[in-house]
């Protein structure tokens, strides 16, 4: 049984979470409301994790995750490509209304991205983050600052469900998941958790 739990943090308000613009590869800085919830993101962090640093910290290579990573108080021990946000491809920059406009009922869980990443696809990156953050977990606590889908995809995935189960859950621009474990069964112990606004 691992001392550790793993902390997902969501990026910042950026002007295109703003919107529902699907914002994938572009990057796109965080609001200066934005800059202000990662700080206070990393308050509540700072509350559920208690003191000490984390064993691992590791941000995905866009500016708006690493700055509500550095923002919220954390010093990163990496960047790693696996963190990126789902590849959109030919859907990036445009929200669900403009997408259902050519393909009626389209959701990034239900139906592929033209040119960008599969489901099956993410679930693989996301098994490969989750695989190494379990190696670390005997050290303490890993946190992953990353992304909206994405992190909703870490959390399916955690706890052993199908990376398009990621539907069932919210990840606010900045919020919190924590992946927990009972006894060695994968376990959520908190999604959606913001700071007070």
């Amino acid at each position: 049984m691992s001392s550790g739990r793993v902390f997902l943090l969501r990026h910042g308000e950026t002007e295109w979470s703003l919107s529902g613009r699907h914002t994938g590869r572009t990057d796109i800085p965080l609001t200066e409301r934005g800059r202000g919830l990662a700080k206070a993101a990393g308050e509540l962090l700072a509350r559920l994790r208690g003191d000490g640093p984390p064993a691992l910290v590791l941000t995905s290579p866009r500016a708006r995750a690493r700055d509500t990573a550095e923002l919220a108080g954390l010093r990163s021990d990496g960047v790693d490509e696996r963190l990126a946000e789902w590849d959109y491809g030919e859907y990036e920059g445009l929200t669900t209304e403009e997408i259902r406009e050519t393909v009626p009922g389209w959701t990034v869980w239900t139906h592929p991205c033209p040119g960008g990443e599969t489901a099956e696809q993410v679930a693989r990156r996301a098994d490969s983050v989750l695989a190494d953050a379990r190696a670390k977990l005997d050290s303490g606590d890993v946190v992953l600052a990353g992304h909206g889908h994405f992190s909703r995809v870490l959390t399916s995935r955690w706890i052993e469900l199908p990376a398009t189960q990621g539907v069932r859950f919210e990840m606010s621009a900045p919020s919190l998941a924590v992946l927990g474990d009972e006894r060695g069964v994968p376990r959520l112990d908190g999604v959606n958790l913001r700071p007070l606004t």
